[in-house]
């Protein structure tokens, strides 16, 4: 039995997979209410509290389980990228983590129509410099939050450890020093994926600090024992191993995908991507390239909308009920928004909505829109089906870039809740792509996926392939 658990944005999601059967004795879902917005453009996470929930979700899951604890053979750790907590040396946090969500680097420099992501891109060299790092820096990344900090003269006082999130999880939960493996490492923009290490030289030239950021480790390795004071708490053995984490994007193509080498995957949670397996390094414009375990890559098409752009418009709709008729909006507005769209036919009568309501990777100025509006489309559920329409349209697009490289792949994959939960956006993107999509039979896809790389860190299978070849299943074929 190994438990995986996932870090994320809006919950702390954990499985118990059992490696002999394939299958899930449970899971258990924590609302990750760590999480605070203390103004405009700020996204933080207040990691003493993370830490209780997470000591609550796995206890929650011990308890849903009903295992003994000396059949658990290890915890693998995944979750959200891109963010940065603070550690001291006891690896106790300094000050509230600041999560992916954040767009603080977006602001101009007083006195300057220049922001600090763009002196940060200067500074380092221009975009060239990053074209081993996989990715374009944007707001949001460990890097240019380290580098607004470090410009605002706000960067705590060393000695501290520049962490991912999941990485401050795996510190809390051993007692060990962080160390990042490069699926996580590989999300700051300073990391180069090439050569599995950080850019010493950019770091200089970006006047950030060498010592603040940490070793590069192994995903499914042994980063430590489980602390016994955690242990007592949530019914698990002290001592039980615990893997480095390893970034959730990796980690729900590995709980998706039963054959990595040929398939696509769509995975659609509070934001999105498109992604496939490749076993060579490229630089494709607009794209990103992630490591991936075993020495592979992840080509990714990573859009900002997803499950958050239907809130936006959710709130809008709420909005609407209580400012206008003084109605307050019930619990299921999610479902009925999604009727309403599928009463509508494909096309959504001539709406086109282009779901980018914070930027993209590329353009953080980009925002979202509706055209082609008329007398017969400005309803709801034409507003709902365009926006899902629109997400879908911008997933086909990222895979016309990524097609020179990775020609055409089957079978696709839908997973995440946006998928699982959304039935229409599911037949949507199999309508777009053309394709059937295949939903996994493993609900909470990256929490096991940590726990598909911690068994294999602790040798029950070869290789990665090895394990989701005999885990994996779809469970149902969408289109």
């Amino acid at each position: 039995m190994y438990i995986g658990l996932d870090i994320g944005t809006t919950t702390l999601s954990a499985v118990v997979l059992d490696t002999e059967s394939g299958g899930l004795l449970a899971h258990h879902t924590t609302t990750n209410v760590a999480g605070t917005f203390p103004g405009p453009g700020r996204a933080e996470l207040d990691v003493e509290q993370l830490q209780r929930l997470t000591i609550d979700c796995l206890a929650g899951i011990v308890a849903k389980a009903q295992i003994d604890p000396e059949t658990v053979c290890g915890i693998g750790i995944t979750g959200q990228q891109h963010g940065v907590a603070f550690l001291d040396p006891a690896g106790a946090p300094v000050r509230p983590a600041i999560t992916w969500q954040d767009l603080r680097a977006q602001e101009k420099i007083p006195g300057s129509q220049e922001s600090y992501l763009q002196r940060f891109i200067a500074q380092a060299g221009g975009v060239e410099a990053f074209r081993r790092m996989g990715c374009l820096p944007a707001a949001g990344f460990l890097a240019t939050t380290l580098f607004w900090l470090h410009e605002q003269k706000q960067l705590p006082s060393p000695p501290l450890t520049a962490c991912f999130i999941p990485d401050a999880v795996v510190t809390f939960l051993t007692g060990t020093p962080p160390s990042s493996d490069p699926t996580l490492a590989g999300s700051s923009g300073v990391f180069d994926i090439v050569a599995n290490r950080w850019d010493w030289a950019l770091l200089e030239r970006l006047g950030l600090p060498g010592a603040l950021f940490p070793p590069v480790g192994v995903a499914g390795q042994r980063a430590g024992g489980l602390r016994w004071e955690i242990a007592s708490q949530t019914g698990l053995r002290a001592g039980l191993p615990v893997a480095v984490a390893l970034g959730d994007n990796q980690a729900s193509f590995i709980g998706s995908v039963r054959e990595p080498a040929s398939s696509l995957l769509l995975n659609v949670g509070t934001g999105g991507q498109i992604s496939a397996r490749t076993d060579e390094f490229h630089f494709i414009p607009g794209l990103e390239n992630r490591p991936f375990p075993g020495g592979h890559y992840l080509l990714i098409g990573g859009g900002l909308f997803g499950g958050r752009s239907y809130a936006y418009l959710l709130n809008f709709f709420r909005q609407v009920g209580e400012q206008l008729f003084n109605g307050a909006a019930t619990d299921d507005l999610y479902e009925r928004m999604t009727a309403l769209a599928a009463h509508v036919a494909p096309g959504s009568d001539g709406l086109r909505c282009a779901p980018f309501f914070t930027g993209s990777r590329v353009d953080p100025n980009l925002r979202a829109s509706f055209s082609g509006l008329s007398p017969d489309n400005l309803t709801p559920g034409h507003f709902a089906r365009a926006l899902l329409e629109g997400m879908a349209e911008g997933f086909y697009r990222f895979g016309e870039q990524m097609a020179p490289i990775i020609g055409e792949r089957s079978p696709l994959v839908g997973a995440g809740n946006g998928v699982r939960r959304n039935r229409l956006l599911a037949d949507i993107l199999a309508q777009r792509f053309a394709m059937p999509l295949h939903i996994p039979a493993l609900a909470e896809e990256a929490a096991v996926g940590a726990a598909i790389v911690a068994a294999v860190g602790q040798g029950e299978f070869a290789t990665l392939d090895e394990a989701t070849a005999r885990l994996l299943t779809y469970a149902e074929v969408v289109g």
